[in-house]
C-alpha cells in the first residue's frame, strides 16, 4: 500500500506551505509536493515590498521562512511532480513521477506557468537565448541587447530590471500603451538605453545554436523588421497547470479552478488554493488567504469523516 497522509498537497508555493502550516497546526499528517522548486513564483522576486509584516525581504527568504516553518510543524516534503489523482474509498490515491501516495484529502496548489509565445524554434531557443524570468537569467546578459515582450507591470519591471546591466533593452508590446502602474511606466521612458517598439509583436526567432535575434511586425503596416539581440525575456502572463485534474475540479475559459471562499471543489474532499484557482487578484497574499482557507476546510472534512 502507498504511503498514507491526512492531506497532500500539490505546490509549494505560498498557498501550499500555508496549507501545510495549518494542517499540521490542526494535528493532520502532512506531505508537501513540489514539482520545481520551493516557494514557487515569489522565490525569484529579489525584492518583496507588500508582504505585510516585512517592509523589504527577498522572496528567496520569505519562502525558506515559509518552508522551514511548516517543516519544523512537521509537514513532510518532496521534490516530486503530482501528475493526477484516482479517488478511492476513503480518499485519493495521488500519482507522481516517482510513485504513489494515499490521502484522505487533497489541497490542489499548482500556481500558475509561464505563457509561451507560440513562435516556431521557441522551446529550441529556451535557456539559449529566450527566457521567461528577467530576476533568474538577467545576470547572463551584462552589457548585452536583450529584448522584452509584454506590456504589463511584469514586462516593465523585466525592462526596468534589465536597462541596469544590459546594453539595451527593447520592450515589444502589441499595443499603443502600457497596462503597468503609471509609475513604472513612467520609470522606463526616462531609462536612456530603453527602446520602445510599441504597435508590434515578436513573429520570428534568429539564430543557429543560440538566440541572436528576433524578428517584430508592425500592427499597422505589416512592416517587419530585425532586432538584433542576445537574448528575450517574454512576460505576456500565465497559464493553468491544472488540465491533469480537470476532471474532478471545474475550471473556467481559461482552464482556472472554479471554487468558492473555502477552495473547495466539485469532488469532496478535494480543495484548490492560490494562483491555479480563478480570482481577480493574484498575489503572494491573496495566496496565503488561500491556503489557509483551504486547510482549514481539509481538516473540517476529515473530521467530519472521522479521521
Amino acid at each position: 500500500m502507498p504511503n498514507h497522509y491526512d492531506i497532500i498537497i500539490a505546490g509549494g508555493g505560498p498557498a501550499g506551505l500555508t496549507a501545510a502550516i495549518y494542517a499540521r497546526r490542526a494535528e493532520k499528517s502532512v506531505l508537501i509536493l513540489e514539482k520545481n522548486g520551493f516557494g514557487g513564483q515569489i522565490a525569484q522576486s529579489p525584492r518583496v515590498e507588500n508582504f505585510p509584516g516585512f517592509l523589504s525581504i527577498s522572496g528567496a527568504e520569505l519562502s525558506d521562512r515559509m518552508l522551514n516553518q511548516a517543516l519544523e510543524l512537521g509537514a513532510e516534503a518532496d521534490l516530486s511532480e503530482v501528475t493526477g489523482l484516482s479517488p478511492v474509498d476513503g480518499g485519493f490515491i495521488v500519482h507522481t513521477s516517482d510513485g504513489d501516495y494515499s490521502a484522505g484529502a487533497v489541497i490542489l496548489a499548482t500556481g500558475a506557468r509561464h505563457r509561451r509565445l507560440g513562435l516556431p524554434r521557441e522551446e529550441e531557443f529556451a535557456g539559449s537565448g529566450v527566457c521567461y524570468c528577467a530576476v533568474c537569467d538577467g545576470a547572463f546578459y551584462p552589457g548585452r541587447p536583450v529584448a522584452v515582450v509584454g506590456g504589463g507591470d511584469t514586462a516593465v519591471r523585466d525592462a526596468l530590471l534589465l536597462s541596469n546591466s544590459c546594453s539595451e533593452v527593447y520592450i515589444i508590446h502589441r499595443r499603443g500603451e502600457f497596462r503597468a502602474e503609471a509609475a513604472n511606466v513612467e520609470a522606463l521612458k526616462s531609462r536612456g538605453n530603453v527602446r520602445l517598439v510599441l504597435n508590434s509583436r515578436a513573429v520570428e526567432l534568429l539564430g543557429g545554436a543560440e538566440l541572436e535575434g528576433v524578428v517584430v511586425e508592425d500592427a499597422a503596416s505589416g512592416e517587419r523588421r530585425e532586432l538584433r539581440v542576445d537574448g528575450l525575456f517574454v512576460a505576456v502572463g500565465h497559464e493553468s497547470d491544472n488540465a491533469p485534474f480537470a476532471a474532478m475540479a471545474e475550471t473556467d475559459a481559461g482552464g482556472w479552478f472554479v471554487t468558492g471562499e473555502e477552495g473547495a471543489t466539485r469532488t469532496p474532499g478535494l480543495f484548490a488554493a492560490g494562483d491555479c484557482r480563478s480570482k481577480a487578484v493574484k498575489q503572494a497574499v491573496t495566496a496565503v488567504g488561500d491556503g489557509a482557507a483551504a486547510a482549514v476546510a481539509a481538516c473540517a472534512y476529515l473530521d467530519g469523516r472521522g479521521e
